[in-house]
């Protein structure tokens, strides 16, 4: 199972914002997995009952955008859910789900990251369609390791 803290050095608000874009994205496709579309159902039905104020209805409708995750992530952080180690369970059980049936999605969104502050980054294996990694406004005050990242148009590239 991924431990996103450990390994990619994501904070948790990045995990669930993270998972609810790949569940969303998984979930509209045709053919989603079962167990994708229940355990995004699960994460969905846990943020609505703690978290009401935080709509969700551009991401499901814009998975892929940044600027809206940004703004879901924010909404979150604002809602006090960056200490909640149920949606953080949950988030990570809906990551792993997407990981193990639809690899495909996971490699479209990659690691967007703003705003944060921590004393070190990893992150490591990332493949993405689009941008791999991408870091804003952040502060880290030990260093950044940032290792094996394929992205872009890769998978058409003529070497691919």
């Amino acid at each position: 199972m991924m431990n996103p803290k450990e390994e990619t050095g994501m904070d948790i608000i990045t995990v669930i914002v993270t998972a609810l874009a790949a569940g969303a994205a998984a979930g509209l496709k045709p053919t989603a997995e079962r167990v994708i579309t229940d355990a995004y159902a699960g994460l969905k039905a846990l943020i609505q009952r703690k978290y009401a104020q935080v709509d969700l209805t551009a991401l499901e409708n814009r998975p892929e955008s940044a600027t809206i995750r940004t703004s879901v992530a924010g909404d979150l952080a604002h809602a006090g859910a960056a200490g909640d180690q149920e949606l953080l369970t949950r988030a990570k059980a809906l990551i792993d789900a997407v990981e193990q049936y639809d690899r495909e999605t996971m490699r479209a969104i990659g690691v967007d990251l703003e705003e944060v502050k921590a004393a070190y980054l990893k992150v490591q294996n990332v493949t993405a369609e689009g941008t791999g990694v991408q870091v804003r406004k952040a502060e880290f005050t030990e260093g950044i390791d940032i290792r094996e990242v394929q992205a872009g148009q890769w998978r058409n590239s003529p070497n691919a």
